[in-house]
């Protein structure tokens, strides 16, 4: 048994206590490999922004578990080496299983998903409510889900979203005893969010997806005040990169994100924890893609994975100084 604090970490739990205080939101960026875990402390370091490392079923799997371990305690020092004591989670992303939750726990996570959306109502809450109980013995944070997102990012895949019921959110809260809670208002996993036909063009002539459902997120709030709510699938898909992905042998057909507005509308709100990971793939392919296709003899991974780098970073930057509120508070 490994305890975060021991890492280095920490849990949510005051984090989104500051992060609703201040109407700001925590950015969870997922990632899966050195590169990426340096763009985000850096990037963290740089603005001054409390941050939450996710790793998904997937990413654990690729990474390995005991590497993520050592990786995000290295984040920790790495920070302290930049002169910034960052405030840092390690969270495991769309956990679907107790097992899965109890062994992210016992190698240093400081806070887990259990995501039994997809299960009847009644399976949702017993299922979370186990992971609580177990979590909540080493002071691990627990994220809950209610509703479907859909989209397919990583093992998580759904067709059709179904949003959030506001009647249900307090009897799931009592009966589970989680720390936050996802819900459904509109985003959606991926890079391809939405087709073109739910789409209308504003006066530049760019696509603009349906506004979330901020009725839903205010029904919300209203009937359980002061709770910490997180957006899932919130990656605004920023057609800069769409368009030098393509422009450089990609095809990336109706690529639609979430507007970055909308969000730092939700981020003034309860909601204090958004998830971004599309909008870090589509930085890191399209970097990579330019120095193939500039320099066709390159094969020295430095050089194509540290530009890969250096947008990824600028990229997160943006994200907590303009969207999130997040840089400056800690």
């Amino acid at each position: 048994m490994v305890s975060f604090k021991d890492l280095g970490l920490v849990n949510s739990r005051e984090l989104f206590k500051k992060a609703m205080a201040g109407k700001y939101a925590i950015p969870a960026f997922n990632f899966n490999n050195m590169e990426q875990l340096q763009a985000i402390v850096l990037a963290c370091v740089e603005t001054k922004s409390p941050v939450i490392l996710q790793v998904s079923s997937g990413a654990r799997k690729y990474a390995n578990q005991t590497m993520l371990r050592y990786m995000a305690q290295g984040a920790v020092e790495y920070a302290k080496e930049l002169g910034v004591n960052v405030p840092i989670v390690l969270h495991l992303d769309h956990g679907d299983s107790f097992e899965l939750c109890k062994s992210c726990i016992e190698y240093g996570f400081s806070s887990v998903m259990i995501d039994g959306s997809h299960h009847s109502y009644n399976e949702n809450v017993e299922l979370t409510a186990k992971v609580v109980e177990y979590a909540h013995k080493y002071d691990v944070t627990v994220e809950g889900e209610l509703g479907v997102l859909a989209g397919v990012e990583d093992e998580v895949s759904a067709e059709h979203h179904t949003y959030t019921q506001p009647e249900e959110v307090e009897d799931f809260l009592k009966k589970t005893g989680v720390d936050s809670l996802a819900i459904s208002i509109g985003t959606s996993h991926g890079a391809n969010k939405f087709k073109p036909e739910q789409c209308t063009r504003n006066a530049e002539g760019i696509l603009v997806p349906p506004p979330l459902r901020f009725d839903i997120l205010e029904e919300i709030e209203k009937r359980i005040p002061g709770f910490p709510i997180v957006l899932h699938g919130a990656s605004s898909v920023p057609q800069d990169q769409v368009a030098i992905i393509n422009k450089f042998g990609g095809a990336l057909k109706d690529a639609i994100g979430i507007p970055e507005e909308q969000l730092r509308r939700a981020a003034t709100s309860a909601v204090c924890k958004i998830n971004i990971d599309s909008d870090a793939r589509l930085a890191m392919t399209a970097s990579v893609r330019e120095v193939f296709a500039n320099k066709p003899a390159e094969f020295d991974p430095r050089k194509y994975l540290g530009p890969a780098r250096d947008n990824l970073k600028e990229l997160y930057k943006h994200k907590t100084v303009n969207v999130l509120g997040s840089a400056n508070r800690i």
